[in-house]
């Protein structure tokens, strides 16, 4: 075989991730596939020709030098009932990373070429086995932190968005149909298109629908990247502890001992689906010398970036000049606040920081952590559940498209209701339809589907 390039090459990469397992597998695409497999793969019982999705159990024995480099088992995939809908082949071996390269390594020296990141994706999206929405869940579903977020990367990889999509064109195109038809025809005695019902149609099954998407494409930012909440307080309130409490373990550690904690701490934790990145920081003193004042600095750069600060008061002692300050220099960021150690006699005033109300809560006796989850998850959410029940959550590119469509069809709907003839109307309908198709993948550039599937990790 020789080398290639190019779309007709036949491709090769490592399918499982970095470090040491149980199983690796090399996975190799394109019309060489199967002839590099007859030329490495030694079947314990002798085949003449490997049946299509059918493992084989033998060895991969290096060509040039006769040796012996890993059991294995091998199964060869005729296309197109494989993932890209090309020939694949894979090789199932230990997870050792120098026997996975090295059956790569043998792979590559065979004619086939090292595959770019999402280059497997990519070719089944561009050999029409799945639409780009789903290409674009198989990152989703590869990245997901939360339960939440694998269940709804896998409805869109079962066509979710795609098929809510497809209703909404289907709809646009018969209403451009009609339009078209009104424009070749304007002498007709007959009134081919009613503005006002035109109008009504459109908004209910155009433009009600693609708003609705692009609201929970809002929403769905927090479920694909999550959240960043950071605890901030003076020391010795007990962030750490509550940390812990909601980790339910023991990450941090936790002593009587004032500016214990004194570099970042981050743990993710879901919270009914999202992903929070939750940073233990600091406590922030005036006083704070050297290393301390070194955390101290890290925790004021988390606070400025964070999406949601909890604020942390010791209940059982006054509140003191260093937890107002604190709370002047944080309190432009949406703040919960609570006051800890609540299960002990409390010496804080009721309201120390009105207009705000105060959660109590007891880190060491789990006292008002559901209340503070729920608080957290409102406070995110901003009171909006609409992403719980939606199985169709689109990307921020995804998203882009999906407003522009919007405009077009709101465009379209007010110039109906304004008695705008039929072939201006028909602009902003064809500009609706080119949006749509966008996303989907029907007329993405290149340049775009060079960038969406670099995100992909190799072998995918």
């Amino acid at each position: 075989m020789h080398n290639q390039a190019g779309a007709s090459a036949t491709i090769a990469a490592i399918a499982t991730s970095p470090g040491v397992g149980g199983i690796g597998i090399v996975r190799i695409s394109g019309a060489g596939s199967g002839v590099l497999l007859r030329r490495l793969f030694h079947p314990v019982a002798g085949v003449s020709e490997f049946i299509s999705h059918r493992l084989y159990y033998g060895t991969i024995i290096d060509p040039a030098t006769e040796r012996l480099v890993d059991e294995v088992l091998a199964v060869f995939m005729r296309g197109p009932k494989t993932y890209t809908r090309e020939d694949v082949v894979e090789i199932h071996c230990h997870g050792s990373f120098f026997v996975l390269q090295s059956i790569l390594s043998l792979v590559i020296q065979g004619g086939a070429r090292l595959a770019e990141p999402g280059e497997f994706t990519k070719r089944a999206f561009l050999n029409g086995r799945i639409d780009l929405t789903q290409a674009e869940a198989v990152i989703d579903i590869v990245s997901a932190k939360t339960q939440r977020g694998v269940d709804c990367a896998a409805e869109q990889m079962n066509g979710a968005l795609y098929r809510r999509i497809e209703s909404i064109r289907t709809v646009v195109l018969e209403i451009r149909a009609l339009l078209e038809v009104a424009v070749d025809f304007p002498e007709d005695d007959i009134e081919i298109v009613d503005p006002h019902t035109l109008s009504h149609r459109l908004d209910d099954e155009v433009v009600q629908p693609l708003a609705g998407l692009v609201d929970s494409g809002n929403s769905g930012r927090l479920l694909r990247d999550g959240a960043l909440v950071v605890i901030a307080g003076v020391p010795n309130v007990g962030k750490s502890s509550l940390l812990n409490c909601l980790l339910e373990e023991d990450r941090a550690l936790v002593t009587d001992i004032p500016g214990t904690t004194r570099d970042i701490i981050e743990e993710y934790i879901d919270i009914d689906g999202i992903p929070v990145r939750l940073v233990d920081t600091a406590g922030i003193r005036p006083s704070a010398q050297g290393v301390e004042q070194l955390g101290i600095e890290r925790a004021q750069e988390r606070i400025n970036s964070a999406d949601l600060v909890m604020f942390v008061v010791d209940g059982s002692t006054a509140l003191g000049a260093e937890d107002r300050a604190l709370y002047e220099a944080i309190k432009h960021k949406p703040i919960i606040h609570l006051i800890n150690k609540c299960d002990q006699p409390q010496r804080i005033e009721d309201d120390p920081f009105p207009p705000a109300c105060p959660l109590p809560v007891s880190a060491t006796r789990q006292l008002g952590i559901d209340r503070l989850k729920e608080e957290i998850f409102t406070s995110l959410c901003g009171g909006n559940n609409q992403w719980r029940e939606s199985d169709c959550i689109p990307n921020l590119r995804q998203q882009n498209s999906l407003k522009q469509a919007l405009e077009a069809a709101v465009s379209a709907r007010n110039a109906l209701v304004s008695g705008v003839t039929a072939d201006l109307v028909g602009i902003d309908i064809i500009e609706t339809l080119d949006h749509l198709a966008v996303i989907v993948g029907e007329s993405t550039t290149e340049e775009v589907l060079d960038l969406i599937f670099s995100r992909f990790c190799l072998g995918k």
